[in-house]
């Protein structure tokens, strides 16, 4: 079964995600609050299949969460879908800089896109 692990600071962003990607089948659904809550579950957990991430929160932001995971070398395989609602091309380019990420999703997500992506990570980790 994958297991997602959500990291957003909105907590109706976070109920509408998980009960969204729970339509889909998926179940195993960890939710961090900020980038440092994200480093915890991955200090004191197996890596996730997927991470879905926001770039702005507080303590702990998308960018320095990236940073830290690399200096930290956390789970840097682990596909990472950026969702945010910042549509600036600086955002969008320097997401080109992490090679774990694979998409950029601007909010409101679309859960049919999101289900898309996730089944395409889903089905790699199985061929591997």
């Amino acid at each position: 079964m994958i297991k997602i692990l959500l990291i957003e600071d909105d907590e109706v962003t976070n109920f509408i995600a998980k009960t969204n990607l729970e339509k889909f089948g998926y179940k195993n659904i960890s939710i961090a609050l900020n980038g440092q809550e994200g480093l915890e579950y991955l200090k004191n957990n197996n890596c996730p299949d997927v991470i879905i991430l926001d770039i702005n929160m507080p303590v702990l932001d998308g960018w320095d969460f990236l940073e830290a995971t690399k200096k930290l070398n956390f789970c840097t395989n682990v596909p990472v879908i950026i969702a945010t609602s910042s549509s600036r091309e600086d955002d969008v380019a320097r997401v080109r800089t992490f090679e774990n990420v694979m998409e950029y999703l601007e909010k409101p997500l679309n859960f049919k896109e999101l289900n898309s992506i996730i089944s395409k990570v889903n089905s790699k980790s199985v061929d591997s």
